[in-house]
C-alpha cells in the first residue's frame, strides 16, 4: 500500500480488479467519497498486489485530518512541510481503508498491517486511536533524528545517552516529524528495526526497545549465477580493464594482470558512508605498498552519484583514444600479418624494417601521443559511452568493495557484494557487519572484513582498514579465488527464504498481543536459530596471519605450489548444513502478562 503516481502506475503496475470482495468494497467506500484508489499487480518478481491511494484527490480533507491528528495525539503539522502533509493524507486514507476492510471482514481472517518508516506513521497512529481491530507492526530502518545527527558529524554512538532528543529535533525543525515517528513506535503492537546497532539507537532516540530485529534480506535468486560467478567476475573485470586502459594508459602505465579494483558505493554522504576514512586509508595503503616494494597496483572507484551536467569531455576523449589505439593496432597487425605471410611463402626470413613502413610508424606514434591526458569518468549504466556496464556487472568485475560506514542501519552494498561472490569491508556500526559477526565465526576467512568503528578511535579504525586492504593485496590469485568461493556461500544467510523467519515471528507476536484469545505464543521465547552460524573454514590455519605468505606479495606464478589444503565441495557441504530450517513458534504459558514495552492504547 502506498501513494499513487500516474507515471509509475502506467510503467510498473498491471491494473486489475481485487480478487477479495472485502478489499473491493473498502476501496469503493473511499472512491464513492471522492478519493481515488487504484489496484493492480506490481511488475516485480512475485507480482504482489498493490493498493495505491491518490493523495491529490483527497488533499481537500487536509485541514480536517490535521484536526483529527491533533485530537488523537496532539501533534501539529506546519503548512509548509509538504512531505509531512502528504504522509498525513496517505495515513488518513489508509486508516479509513482499514476501518472499511475490518468492518466487512469481521474477524475472519484477522488483519496484520506492517508500517515502515515515519512517513507511514500517521496511518498506524490513527488506526490505533480509532481502535480498528487489527494487529500492527512498525519498522524503522533508521531513526529520523539519528540520520540528522550523524549527517552533522556528531559523535553519535559515544553520546547516545546524552542527547536531549526533543531539543535536537526542534533545532533541526523536524520536531513534528520526530513526534510522528515516536508516536508510531509507541502505538505499534510490535516494534522492529533492521539491525542490533539500530536497535540500540532506537532505544535512546525513540525510547522503546525493539521487540524483534528483522534483518534486511536479498532476493538471492536474482543474483545467483550458480558456479558461473567466477567466470562472470573474469568477464566483467576484463571490461573494467579496458576502461582503465583508456583512463590511465600513457599517463600512468602499470601491469593490469597485477591490478586490483576496489570500490565504494552509496549515497553521497562523505562521512556517514566512510569516504573520509577510506581516502586516508588509501594514502596509508599506498605507502605500505611502496615500502614493501609490492608490485600490485590498486585502482579505486567512487560510485557516489552527485549532480552533473554532462560527461566530462576529456573522459569521452580518453575512451575514444583507447578505441583509436585498438583500431590502429588491428590495422597495423593486418598489414604486418599479410607481409609476414608473403615472406614465409617465399622461404625468406622477414625483414622487420621492410614489413612496417614509415606510414605505419607515423600512425602508431600519433596514436601514442594522443594518450597524454588525465580523465575523469562518470559511468555505471549499460547505455554509458564511457563504460557500458550496469552496477551489478561492475561489482562482479571488482576485487573488493570497501564500505567503512559510520552510520549504516543495514548496508545493502556489502550484502550485494556477498551474494555475487565479491569480498567486502564493512563495520560494526552497520547492521550487515553486526549480523555477520553474529552468524559467522571468522568473517574475514569468508571475505567479510569488519572494521571496528564503535570501540576504537578514528586513528585506530583507519589503521585497521589499511591493514585489511594491505593483507588483501598480499593474497595470491588462488587465495582470492578460494575466498570468492567462500564469500558467495554466505548468500544463504542473506536470502529472504531464511531471514523471512524474523518477519514471521514479529507478525505472530503482533497477533498474540492484539488478539490474545485467539493467538498464543511466548514473546520471550528465543528465535530458534541454533546452528545458524558458519564455523571457521577447515582449510584456514588457526592463526589468521598464518594464512598469509611471509613475502610481501605471493606471485600468481607460484599458485600451484600453494600448500593450503582446500576442498570446495567438502567446505560447501559443511556450510549448507549450518543453515537450519525455519523455527517453530511456541505457545504462550497460561497467565502470561503483557510484556514490558508493549503499548497500552
Amino acid at each position: 500500500m502506498g501513494p499513487y503516481f500516474e507515471h509509475n502506475f502506467k510503467t510498473q503496475v498491471e491494473g486489475c480488479d481485487p480478487p477479495n470482495a472485502a478489499v473491493r468494497k473498502a476501496m469503493d467506500a473511499l472512491i464513492h467519497n471522492g478519493c481515488q484508489v487504484h489496484f493492480g499487480r506490481w511488475l516485480i518478481e512475485g507480482s504482489p498486489f498493490v493498493i495505491l491511494f491518490d493523495i491529490n484527490s483527497a488533499a481537500w480533507n487536509l485541514d480536517r485530518w490535521k484536526g483529527d491528528l491533533w485530537e488523537a495525539c496532539h501533534i501539529g503539522l506546519p503548512f509548509h512541510d509538504r512531505e509531512a502533509n502528504d504522509s498525513l493524507i496517505l495515513g488518513s486514507l489508509i486508516a479509513w481503508f482499514f476501518k472499511e476492510l475490518t468492518d466487512h471482514l469481521g474477524d475472519k481472517p484477522n488483519v496484520i498491517a506492517h508500517f515502515h518508516e515515519w512517513q507511514a506513521g500517521p496511518g498506524l497512529v490513527l488506526s490505533r486511536t480509532r481502535k480498528i481491530p487489527m494487529a500492527t507492526v512498525f519498522t524503522t530502518h533508521a531513526t529520523l533524528l539519528g540520520r540528522y545527527l550523524c549527517a552533522g558529524n556528531a559523535d553519535f554512538y559515544n553520546n547516545l545517552d546524552k542527547f536531549n532528543v526533543d531539543k535536537e529535533a526542534g533545532q533541526r525543525q523536524i520536531y513534528h516529524r520526530y513526534c510522528l515517528e515516536r508516536a508510531a513506535v509507541h502505538c505499534a503492537h510490535v516494534f522492529t528495526t533492521v539491525s542490533q546497532i539500530t536497535a540500540v539507537e532506537a532505544n535512546h532516540m525513540l525510547h522503546r526497545k525493539p521487540d524483534v530485529v528483522t534483518p534486511n534480506g536479498l532476493n538471492v535468486k536474482k543474483f545467483s549465477a550458480m558456479h558461473e560467478f567466477q567466470n562472470l567476475h573474469s568477464t566483467s573485470k576484463t571490461r573494467i580493464q579496458e576502461f582503465v586502459r583508456g583512463h590511465f594508459y600513457g599517463h600512468l602505465d602499470f601491469n593490469l594482470d597485477k591490478t586490483l579494483f576496489f570500490f565504494i558505493a552509496g549515497r553521497y554522504e562523505f562521512s556517514n558512508k566512510g569516504a573520509d576514512i577510506f581516502l586516508e586509508s588509501l594514502s596509508r595503503l599506498n605507502y605500505l605498498l611502496r615500502v614493501h616494494k609490492n608490485d600490485v597496483t590498486v585502482v579505486v572507484f567512487f560510485i557516489m552519484p552527485a549532480k552533473t551536467n554532462n560527461f566530462n569531455v576529456e573522459s569521452l576523449k580518453g575512451q575514444a583514444v583507447r578505441k583509436q589505439l585498438w583500431d590502429t593496432a588491428h590495422t597495423v597487425k593486418e598489414k604486418f600479418g599479410t607481409k609476414l605471410y608473403d615472406a614465409l611463402l617465399k622461404g625468406q626470413m622477414p625483414d622487420m624494417n621492410s614489413i612496417l613502413d614509415r606510414d605505419d610508424f607515423t600512425i602508431m606514434k600519433r596514436a601514442i601521443f594522443a594518450t597524454q591526458i588525465i580523465f575523469h569518468p562518470e559511468f555505471l549504466s549499460s547505455t554509458s559511452p564511457l563504460l557500458p556496464m550496469d552496477y551489478e556487472d561492475f561489482v562482479r568485475g571488482c576485487n573488493l568493495g570497501v564500505f567503512p560506514s559510520y552510520y549504516e542501519p543495514w548496508g545493502y552494498t556489502p550484502g550485494e557484494c556477498t551474494v555475487m561472490g565479491i569480498p567486502s569491508v564493512t563495520t560494526n556500526l552497520s547492521g550487515f557487519g553486526c549480523f555477520m559477526e553474529e552468524h559467522v565465526s571468522d568473517p574475514a576467512a569468508y571475505g567479510i572484513y569488519i572494521v571496528d568503528r564503535r570501540f576504537r578511535s578514528p586513528e585506530e579504525s583507519c589503521n585497521q582498514l589499511t591493514q585489511f586492504m594491505f593483507s588483501f593485496c598480499q593474497q595470491s590469485r588462488r587465495q582470492r579465488i578460494i575466498q570468492r568461493n567462500r564469500t558467495e556461500r554466505l548468500s544463504d544467510l542473506l536470502d529472504w527464504r531464511y531471514l523471512g523467519r524474523f518477519y514471521i515471528y514479529a507478525r505472530h507476536l503482533a497477533l498474540s498481543r492484539s488478539f490474545p484469545d485467539k493467538f498464543n505464543m511466548d514473546p520471550k521465547a528465543p528465535l530458534k536459530t541454533e546452528g545458524f552460524r558458519y564455523p571457521r573454514p577447515s582449510s584456514v590455519p588457526p592463526s589468521p596471519s598464518a594464512s598469509l605468505h611471509s613475502t610481501p606479495h605471493h606471485s600468481d606464478a607460484e599458485d600451484d605450489d600453494d600448500d593450503e589444503p582446500y576442498n570446495e565441495d567438502e567446505e560447501a557441504e559443511r556450510d549448507r548444513l549450518n543453515i537450519k530450517t525455519p523455527f517453530v513458534l511456541g505457545d504462550v504459558p497460561e497467565g502470561k502478562k503483557k510484556q514490558p514495552g508493549e503499548s497500552g492504547n
